[in-house]
């Protein structure tokens, strides 16, 4: 069996793992997402290339891990990354730091390409032109 995520230490998590680990018919699937591995991802998402990418990585996330990584448009303007709406649902084995994590690598990765955000923003059809009144 791979190698699973070393527990945190008490009083310092909620991510329920004992509950988790107990359970038979439990998703383990984000306890083999080492501290090694959460530090590969972590710097993946710094690196993202494409609104395209961003999605690939949503996507392999989940189906590696069980992890639902939502990445949109937040309520209000979007000025910044910071307006940006990145949420990662909790989950049983979610540990806190990592819940913390995915979205800041996001955001560093996100203000580092720029052109990204507009795509995404563009994703809804944000800067399409309005359409032409008749004469």
């Amino acid at each position: 069996m791979p190698s699973l995520r070393t527990e945190c230490p008490p009083g310092a998590c909620i991510c329920e793992r004992q509950q988790l680990l107990s359970s038979p018919d439990g998703d383990l699937r984000v306890l083999l997402l080492t501290r090694e591995e959460e530090k590969r991802l972590v710097q993946r998402l710094e690196r993202l290339a494409s609104l395209a990418d961003l999605r690939h990585m949503q996507a392999s996330i989940h189906k590696q891990l069980g992890i639902v990584v939502e990445v949109s448009a937040g309520p209000g303007e979007v000025h910044t990354v910071m307006g940006l709406r990145i949420e990662v649902q909790a989950k049983p084995g979610l540990c806190r730091k990592l819940r913390a994590s995915i979205p800041a690598a996001i955001r560093r990765g996100l203000a580092a390409n720029v052109n990204i955000v507009f795509d995404l923003l563009d994703e809804d059809s944000l800067f399409a032109q309005a359409p032409q009144r008749p004469a």
